[in-house]
């Protein structure tokens, strides 16, 4: 089935693809990533302790820079030393998590596979290979990605209500700014038409911009058939948040 889908994926989008095969969800996530950007890897049951003991925590599921640092303090530094901790000195420092940590140490992972979920949003993000400092090219690049994005949009038969974009800079400080129509949309026009003012919302006046990624998104998500009857009215609070669209990480 991996195979298949790696090539339906090439034949279609002309892109490679990696694919991880495995007993749970964590560990075909750890071989997907073996073998990128175009290889397949398969963890079968009787090896997969041994697939995880050398790996560090970092390399799992939810455990970001700040955990990981909390638990180099207690002298866990790979998957190893995370099963060879007390399960209740894990629930003692990290609560319900500290469960979780002393399951997937051990391989245990029981969340149900979703073949099929509600898509929350469609896409498209571009990284280029010098920063970019004329607003102009921003709004080309915006512009041609919005196209790309419809086009999607219309393939899945999805519209949305808010549309995104993402800026980030040089110094990799990331910007979103958002904007929320009454109706859904998933015209290339009706995306378009909002980009120049986002963008600049986004843009610094004070200084100017240098840029390393572009991207826009749809999201609040509907079937196309029910877009055009879909009329809800947004509350004050909510309208005010997504037009500012004000998100910084």
């Amino acid at each position: 089935m991996a195979r298949e889908i790696r090539w339906c994926i090439q034949q279609e989008t002309g892109l490679t693809a990696s694919a991880g095969v495995s007993y749970n969800k964590l560990l075909a996530k750890l071989a997907s990533d073996w073998r990128k950007p175009n290889g397949l890897f398969v963890i079968p049951p009787e090896k997969g302790l041994d697939f995880l003991s050398p790996l560090p925590v970092g390399k799992l599921h939810g455990v970001g820079p700040a955990t990981v640092k909390k638990l180099s303090t207690l002298g866990i530094h790979t998957v190893l030393d995370l099963r060879n901790a007390e399960r209740e000195t894990l629930i003692a420092q990290f609560g319900k998590t500290g469960l979780w940590f002393y399951e997937i140490a051990r391989g245990i992972d029981k969340r149900p596979v979703q073949p099929s979920r509600q898509r929350k949003s469609v896409g498209a993000e571009r990284t280029f290979p010098q920063n970019i400092n004329d607003p102009q090219v921003m709004l080309a690049h915006l512009q041609d990605m919005a196209s790309q994005v419809s086009a999607r949009l219309i393939t899945v038969g999805l519209a949305g209500r808010t549309i995104s974009i993402k800026v980030r800079f040089s110094d990799f400080e990331t910007i979103t700014r958002a904007y929320t129509h009454a109706q859904a949309v998933w015209r290339k026009e009706d995306l378009v038409a909002c980009l120049p003012d986002l963008l600049d919302k986004a843009l610094p006046v004070e200084s100017q911009p240098s840029i390393r990624l572009l991207g826009v998104s749809v999201s609040s998500m509907l079937r196309t058939e029910d877009s055009d009857k879909h009329t809800g009215q947004m509350d004050l609070l909510e309208d005010t948040l997504m037009e500012s669209g004000d998100v910084r990480r």
